[in-house]
């Protein structure tokens, strides 16, 4: 199961559908995404994004993450 609290999850959501960026951290690495949709994979949720600097396409875990946060 995610790690993430009800109000982190509820966040990340907005975040997609608002196209808003957010902080995630991830084994203590911080990454700022642009959250494009969640999916699952077996029994775990991915969360698809893109780099909004590069563009770059990521996928993370929310089983990774440790927190989330949006950028206003």
């Amino acid at each position: 199961m995610a790690h993430l609290t009800p109000a982190e999850y509820d966040a990340l959501e907005r975040a997609i559908a608002n196209a808003q960026r957010v902080v995630v951290m991830r084994r203590g690495t911080e990454y700022v995404i642009v959250p494009l949709r969640l999916r699952t994979d077996g029994r775990h949720e991915i969360v698809e994004a893109r780099n909004p600097t590069t563009g770059d396409a990521l996928a993370f875990s929310l089983d990774d993450i440790d927190t989330v946060h949006v950028v206003r």
